[in-house]
């Protein structure tokens, strides 16, 4: 296998803005499909200040050479003003299921 693939993150304050997200990036076909999952417990550090809250955590699985465009799309409609947008490379994954990630989301 190799790192054709990522999986792509950030996070949200509510369920429906995760779902926007969401739907907007799996529509515009960057991502094969996208999870929201949570509420989930965070720790941070914003604005200098120390946090704990809950967020929706969105995952989304697509192919590497999407990257940039689900990153700016992200960014451009992300409620907060700098939010988290992170890749982590698939290094394995079944054949099929790359092969559907990657033929659901090529340019």
């Amino acid at each position: 296998m190799s790192s054709d693939y990522v999986q792509v993150s950030t996070a949200t304050e509510t369920h429906d803005q995760a779902v926007e997200l969401a739907k907007g990036v799996v529509e515009a076909k960057l991502a094969a499909g996208a999870q929201v999952i949570g509420p989930v417990g965070s720790v941070f550090w914003h604005l200098g200040e120390f946090g704990v809250g809950e967020e929706f955590k969105l995952v989304f699985y697509a192919r590497a050479d999407r990257y940039p465009d689900i990153e700016t799309h992200l960014i451009g409609h992300h409620p907060w003003k700098n939010p988290e947008v992170v890749a982590t490379p698939i290094v394995q994954g079944s054949q099929d299921y790359l092969r559907w990630v990657g033929s659901t989301t090529a340019p």
